[in-house]
């Protein structure tokens, strides 16, 4: 019976051993096997049901919120004076996003088209399309300065044709025709005899070029040959590098489309992305960590030197010629209109532009940018970019329109685009990157705990079956010295 005791011992400790190997193994292939799962789910391809939905159709809802600074002296600021301006909105936006004219290479990229549309979301909005605000003109001040430096009669007569048409200096009009476009006599003139000089052929609005338009022609790495490119831009429009900018550097396409990144990312990753919208590429840097609903992320936003001028920050140089750090001037891909992109309130821009517009208050946690990101997959788990549309504007001689107006970049309106994973695929998202590799954890070290513990116990059991084994041996020899009262040879005479 012992040594049945002693052989199941034994067994046990040998099956504790195993156990413990086992769940070594597992900590050095759990990871391995993690990882590939990762990079088989992450790859471009019609297979990976669940990712290349997220990619192809991306169903997380997307919102674009509007703001517009409605100014509230404009005849003042004909006077020479400050501008003031009230923020008006949100004007909330539901965005569906959708990739059209797929088509694979046999390089390991793949093209499409994506197309974006927008519809009102009155629930989400505090106001309405129908609300009346007040702008600047920007085909007025915007040509004003285009035409600073022509002949004093071509002034005189672009001034002329203006009043011709009653367009004014600013425009008081809905949101939605703003937004959208309205019919304008000027436009239908300038596009008659000066086609090209406007970016657009039909209504002019700020966002006409924006609904059922795409964004051109991406190319990007499906990562099947290297799942460290995929989602990285090969070409836009045919094109792999920009002609915007003044520098090599300023007109590389980098990054992806600014959507998914590649997995295994560190704190050391940045978020290199090419915005056709911005007209160059941007790179967005870690700030810290967090969490989302139990799934750990990484936090990115602009840098400060983002927007920088080139005496700031000389790589920027080639976005020139620029004005004061927190505006970009994308006149060179607007038409050659006065336009300049920045952080909304002027946030993290030369304080000097706050002095120059009333009614601006600039804080990170409403006007930065950020976009969370899960490390292991690339994929963004909450987005929010958030964007401001300034036009330069100043007195022109000759443009009576301009009446004493003083320079100033003004604020027109800011957006956010934002949106964050939700729902079902939130679902499968936690159990397939969340909890089944914290099972897997829990499972390598239960098998090394439950081995270790089993050892124990068994080498406990198999001691003692062996020491009561020597013990009752002892005792059924029954030894002559204690049982007769001879001499031991041990112990010399007899005591009793």
């Amino acid at each position: 019976m012992a040594m049945d005791k002693s052989k199941v011992a034994i067994g046990f400790i040998v099956a504790g051993v195993l156990t413990v190997f086992f769940g070594t193994v597992l900590t050095f292939v759990g990871p391995i096997i993690i990882d590939d799962q990762v990079v088989k789910n992450t790859v471009i391809d019609p297979k990976n049901e669940m990712s290349y939905t997220m990619w192809k159709d991306v169903p997380v809802p997307f919102y674009m919120s509007v703001y517009f600074f409605n100014v509230l002296n404009p005849k003042e600021i004909l006077d020479g004076e400050k501008p003031m301006v009230e923020q008006k909105g949100p004007y909330v936006y539901r965005k569906r996003i959708q990739k059209d004219n797929i088509t694979f290479h046999a390089n390991g990229t793949v093209s499409y088209r994506e197309y974006r549309t927008y519809f009102f979301e009155p629930s989400m909005s505090s106001g309405n399309e129908s609300d009346v605000v007040t702008i600047p003109n920007m085909l007025v001040l915007g040509a004003a300065v285009m035409m600073e430096n022509m002949p004093f009669p071509v002034r005189l007569m672009m001034s002329a044709t203006f009043k011709t048409f009653k367009e004014g200096t600013f425009l008081t009009k809905p949101v939605g025709e703003l937004m959208w476009g309205y019919d304008s006599g000027l436009v239908d003139f300038l596009n008659k005899y000066l086609p090209g000089m406007l970016p657009t052929s039909g209504k002019f609005g700020l966002f006409a070029d924006f609904n059922s338009s795409n964004t051109g022609l991406f190319t990007i790495h499906t990562g099947k040959d290297d799942i460290r490119k995929v989602h990285k831009v090969d070409s836009w429009n045919g094109l792999t590098e920009l002609n915007y900018w003044r520098t090599p550097q300023c007109n590389m396409i980098n990054g992806t489309a600014g959507q998914m990144w590649p997995p295994f990312m560190t704190r050391e990753s940045t978020l290199p992305f090419y915005s056709p919208d911005a007209c160059r590429s941007m790179e967005l840097v870690y700030q810290r960590d967090g969490q989302m609903k139990g799934i750990p992320l990484y936090r990115y936003v602009a840098p400060k030197t983002l927007f920088a001028n080139g005496t700031d920050y000389a790589p920027n140089e080639g976005f020139c010629p620029c004005r004061q750090s927190g505006l970009l001037n994308v006149s060179s891909c607007r038409h050659n209109s006065p336009v300049f992109i920045s952080h909304p309130h002027f946030f993290n821009a030369d304080p000097v532009l706050l002095d120059y517009v009333l009614g601006l208050n600039p804080t990170e946690d409403e006007h930065g940018l950020f976009i969370d990101i899960h490390p292991l997959t690339g994929v963004p788990l909450n987005v929010s970019i958030r964007l401001q549309l300034n036009l330069y504007m100043k007195r022109v001689s000759g443009i009576t329109e301009t009446g004493k107006i003083s320079e100033v970049v003004m604020p027109m309106i800011w957006f956010e685009e934002s949106g964050y994973i939700d729902g079902p695929i939130l679902t499968t998202f936690h159990t397939n990157l969340v909890i089944l590799p914290s099972v897997m954890e829990y499972m390598q070290y239960g098998f090394i705990t439950l081995g270790l513990v089993t050892i124990v116990i068994a080498a406990l059991v198999h001691h003692k079956v062996k020491r009561s084994k020597c013990e009752g041996g002892t005792q059924s020899d029954g030894n002559p010295s204690t049982s007769t009262g001879e001499k031991d040879p041990l112990l010399g005479d007899d005591t009793d």
